[in-house]
Formats: C-alpha cells, sequence, structure tokens
C-alpha cells in the first residue's frame, strides 16, 4: 500500500533532528495527525517562528531575542572570566550547574575536515575584537572533549596567546560514580594530567 504524501514528506523534516530515525518519525507524523487542529496550528506557528524571534547576540554569540542576551546585559556576572564553548547548547549546560558565572564566547561550531568547517566559520572575528576591547584575567577554553573539539581548542590558545594572562583547558577525567575497568585510555589519561592535589 502505497503511503499518503503529506506523511511522507512529514516525516522526511522530522528525521532530519538529531535522534530521529525512520520509525520515531513516523510515529511523531502520526501522533500529529492526531492532534487537535488547534495544537497542530500552535505547533506548526512555533516553527514557524523560531527563526524570526531568536537571533545571535551581537557580543557573544549566544542566542536571544533581544538586542543583546541576558548574559552580556547582566552586571552581576564576572566581567573578569571568559569561557569560551562550541556552542550555545553548552552556555545552557554550564548555566544549569551554576558553578560558572562569567561571560561567554560562543564559536559557532567546532574546526571539523570531515564536514567542511574550517577556522574561518568560526565565530573568531568578534571573538578577537572582545579581547581587544575588554581585558579578561582569565579565559577558559570549553570546546568538545573530541578530536575536533581538541583541534579547536589548540587552534583558539595559539591565536589569543598574548592577548590575555591566562589561557586555561577545562579539566577532564572520570565521571561520578564510574568504574575505573570500564574507561577509555583517553579518559584516563587525561583523568592523570588534570589531578590535583589533597
Amino acid at each position: 500500500m502505497e503511503k499518503l504524501k503529506a506523511l511522507i514528506r512529514l516525516e522526511e523534516s522530522l528525521a532530519k533532528l538529531p535522534s530521529v530515525g525512520k520509525r520515531s518519525a513516523e510515529r511523531m507524523a502520526y501522533a500529529m495527525l492526531n492532534m487537535a487542529e488547534e495544537d497542530l496550528n500552535e505547533f506548526a506557528e512555533a516553527i514557524s517562528n523560531l527563526k524570526n524571534s531568536i537571533k545571535v547576540c551581537p557580543t557573544c554569540g549566544f542566542l536571544t531575542e533581544t538586542e543583546q542576551c541576558v548574559i552580556c546585559s547582566d552586571h552581576e556576572r564576572d566581567t573578569g572570566t571568559l569561557m569560551i564553548v562550541s556552542f550555545p547548547k553548552d552556555v545552557i549546560a554550564f548555566e544549569n550547574a551554576e558553578s560558572y558565572h562569567g561571560l561567554y564566547h560562543v564559536l559557532n561550531g567546532v574546526i571539523s575536515i570531515s564536514k567542511g568547517v574550517s577556522i574561518n566559520d568560526l565565530n573568531m572575528d568578534s571573538l578577537l575584537k572582545r579581547l581587544d576591547a575588554h581585558h579578561f584575567k582569565e579565559v577558559i577554553i570549553a570546546t568538545q572533549p573530541t578530536i575536533e573539539g581538541e583541534t579547536t581548542a589548540l587552534y583558539v590558545a595559539k591565536t589569543i596567546a598574548g592577548k590575555v594572562d591566562v589561557v586555561t583547558r577545562l579539566a577532564y577525567g572520570l565521571p561520578m560514580g564510574g568504574n575505573l575497568d570500564y574507561t577509555d585510555a583517553l579518559t584516563l589519561s587525561k583523568a592523570v594530567e588534570g589531578r590535583r592535589k589533597l
């Protein structure tokens, strides 16, 4: 039996989302088909307004619905520390942890030859302008602990060397509750490198 074209189109669109496979997309499409028309219209409007309502903060690269993001406009933040992250979702993760109260700079990507992302695709120009305009006591590089993240971190560190007093990298190590015998070699070596005095 041939599938309805409208359902196929919706399933193909849903499958473009991360972690959504063909089966999940199919289930979602049928769930939407059974939604009340009012709810479905609200859903469609929310998607439609997403790109129009949200923009990039011109200062740090985080997401905002106003002229400047809530972090850059917060006068209670520690303005002497800048954390460089790869993506806006990384800012959200640190904010949810409530352990860092400085400023951020979002690169909007990592250097990845396989995905065609080069140095020129990163939000580096505004970072260099920020470093020239404001003196930060410390810049923390918080890119992902992957090959691409490490490559990006090394590039950023080399580029900003001499512009700030201290450049640090997030410590890597063992997750709380993890077992040593299940831990990969890279994580173990990073844990040894990042050890601290008790």
